[in-house]
């Protein structure tokens, strides 16, 4: 049986599991969740350059990555780390969520975590080199665009542990 997605004049016979037609993620497409750590420690920032080769090859970015469907934000930035740069965490200092939007269409939304607590020693797993930088050099870095708002933001204040301001599981 046909289908005509209303208003649109498209015509499908693709129908996904929950039943709506799989053209419809060109006109609600899903937006994908991260969580990122802005790893800091002595007013410098941990950052990461992507590898030569990959999408938005050689930008600068926080270690992290995509939320899978069961994760939370911080189980999923445990994951992530350790298999980055070979470190624990136990809690975040604070988070802030924002969504980014970059050139080629893509849109992520994005948890900030603040993190100035961590086990062992970041060793670079993963990208092209890892470097620890002040924040005004961080704003004169090749960053993803959807990060640049973020960091335009930060001051001096933000590197700093709020005691009893922990996020962690429990």
């Amino acid at each position: 049986m046909k289908r005509i997605l209303e208003g649109f004049g498209v015509e499908s016979t693709e129908i996904d599991f929950v039943g709506f037609p799989r053209l419809n993620r060109y006109i609600q497409p899903t937006m994908t969740r991260a969580a990122v750590a802005l790893i800091h420690r002595h007013a410098a920032i941990l950052v990461c350059r992507r590898k030569k080769g990959s999408r938005y090859e050689l930008k600068w970015e926080f270690p992290g990555g995509k939320i899978e469907a069961e994760e939370t934000v911080l189980s999923c930035l445990k994951r992530e780390l350790m298999e980055e740069l070979n470190i624990g965490i136990d809690h975040v200092d604070r988070i802030e969520t924002h969504v980014n939007h970059y050139d080629d269409g893509g849109t992520v939304e994005v948890t900030y975590c603040f993190v100035s607590d961590f086990i062992g020693t970041p060793e670079n797993r993963a990208f092209e080199e890892i470097r620890w930088v002040s924040l005004e050099e961080l704003r004169t870095m090749d960053i993803l665009s959807g990060n640049r708002a973020f960091i335009s933001k930060l001051a001096d204040d933000d590197l700093r542990t709020r005691p009893g301001s922990q996020w962690g599981e429990g």
